[in-house]
C-alpha cells in the first residue's frame, strides 16, 4: 500500500476532525491536551507574581477571598 505524505498542517486538521466526529469535543480536547507541553517559564512567572508575598500574606488573602464568597451567598 502506497500513500502520499500530506502536509503536517493538513494531517493535523484532518486528525482533529476525525477525533471530534468520533469522540466529541470534550474528549477531543482531553486527547489533545496530552500532547501539549505548554509554554513560558512557570518558575520565573511564579517568582514575579509572588515576589513580595509571604506564605502568611497568601493565606490571609485566601481566607479573605473565602469570607467574601460566603458573605455573598
Amino acid at each position: 500500500m502506497t500513500t502520499n505524505a500530506k502536509p503536517l498542517a493538513e494531517l493535523t486538521r484532518e486528525a482533529i476532525q476525525i477525533l471530534y466526529r468520533e469522540m466529541g469535543i470534550v474528549n477531543t480536547v482531553r486527547v489533545l491536551k496530552q500532547f501539549t507541553v505548554g509554554f513560558g517559564d512557570y518558575t520565573q512567572e511564579r517568582e514575579a507574581l509572588f515576589e513580595n508575598q509571604t506564605m502568611d500574606t497568601l493565606i490571609d488573602e485566601i481566607k479573605q477571598h473565602k469570607k467574601g464568597n460566603e458573605d455573598a451567598k
